[in-house]
């Protein structure tokens, strides 16, 4: 079993620099226009199923790359809660008691009115488990959140989540054999 995930294209929260994870944003301009551009990655692969985040900004990138797909709320980013639309200096002003907590502990504290990291990394750890039961090519469209969390999976570690950086529109495969998953690309152009 193989799983590809991409990242959707820039979102408007992107470039605000908020946090928005379940804010429904649409894409930038720019955005699109990548999406448009990053549809040759996947024109010549075969996919089995396609999953796509029910959020705004992932569904439009699906539809850019000329793909449909299921959603599964498995893979919708995190509910950042009171933090959703602020920046991050937004928040150590508006709320210093819980950035504090969020700081001392990013994996365990639930984020007031939204999830913990953990939360995010045991829903994603839920999806790969179910897929990796099927057998194919599963191709995901969802968020940085999700993606790193996977890769972070691989290893048993949410701790790892900031050792990933996730490009937009770039396919990120998984794979899994005989219960064994390891990460088979990056960040790529290029898949299988």
């Amino acid at each position: 079993m193989d799983i590809v995930f991409t990242r959707h294209g820039k979102s408007e929260g992107n470039e605000k620099e908020v946090y928005h994870g379940r804010l429904d944003l649409p894409l930038t301009s720019e955005g699109k226009k990548e999406a448009i551009k990053a549809a040759n990655l996947i024109e010549n692969i075969q996919f089995d199923e396609v999953y796509i985040s029910s959020l705004e900004r992932a569904r439009e990138t699906a539809k850019l790359l000329g793909l449909s797909g299921k959603s599964d709320d498995r893979i919708l980013e995190r509910n950042f809660g009171i933090f959703e639309n602020l920046s991050y200096d937004e928040i150590l002003k508006a709320y210093p008691k819980e950035a504090q907590k969020w700081n001392n502990d990013f994996v365990n504290y639930r984020i007031p009115q939204g999830e913990s990291l953990k939360d995010v990394y045991k829903r994603t750890k839920a999806f790969i488990k179910d897929m990796s039961l099927k057998k194919g090519k599963v191709l995901v469209v969802t968020h940085d959140g999700v993606i790193r969390c996977a890769l972070s999976s691989v290893f048993n570690a949410p701790e790892y989540f900031f050792k990933f950086k996730i490009d937009y529109l770039k396919l990120t495969q998984l794979s899994i054999e005989e219960g064994y998953s390891y990460i088979k690309a990056v960040n790529s152009i290029n898949v299988y």
